[in-house]
């Protein structure tokens, strides 16, 4: 009974085997853009600005709930006032890019706020972001960042490398989704 079962089996695999051809049709390649990003810098800056609050958001509050402390969180409202005419920079100072591409520099400004027991505290933080466009879409190569009181008085700190801050997170992850062509943004 045992080997009836099997020669059964065997037998419908064989008939089965009748229909599939010789040869199979070569698979079709999938094209898949290198980025979705736009190449344009100021149109990819004009859409990470929208984002970027929201995205510097999640990335503060995941690393709030990784350090389980009950610090007082700052939130982005806004990020805005992009500007983009380099500075001359020192190669030796700021490192080449990678595999020599040209690096792009992007000045934006967001606005954050503090709550520090009943008081709000409004900072101006001032970023000099550092993209290159790679083969994989766009990257962060550096970042660095002046705090400055809100409304403006006083001037700003001098400027400290924050490559990874939570802005620089936040662009990171977002240039990520951008590239990927997961953006809503990217999608209408």
């Amino acid at each position: 009974m045992r080997n009836y079962h099997l020669l059964m089996v065997l037998g419908s695999l064989l008939l089965g085997l009748g229909s599939v051809p010789a040869i199979a049709a070569p698979p079709v390649p999938i094209t898949v853009p290198v980025s979705a990003c736009p190449s344009d810098v100021e149109i990819l800056t004009g859409l990470l600005l929208k984002d970027l609050p929201s995205y510097a958001n999640r990335v503060s509050q995941q690393a709030r709930n990784r350090r389980r402390t009950p610090n007082p969180a700052a939130y982005v409202i806004v990020a805005g006032r992009p500007e983009f005419e380099p500075l001359p920079v020192s190669r030796e100072r700021y490192g080449a890019p990678p595999s020599g591409e040209e690096l792009k520099q992007i000045f934006i400004t967001t606005l954050e706020r503090e709550y520090v027991g009943t008081t709000i505290v409004d900072i101006q933080v001032f970023h000099w972001l550092f993209l290159v466009q790679t083969r994989q879409g766009w990257q962060l190569s550096m970042m660095f960042s002046r705090i400055g009181a809100y409304p403006a008085g006083k001037p700003p700190s001098p400027p400290e490398d924050t490559s990874d801050g939570i802005i620089a997170g936040a662009v990171k992850n977002w240039l990520r989704d951008c590239n990927a062509g997961a953006l809503r943004s990217l999608k209408r």
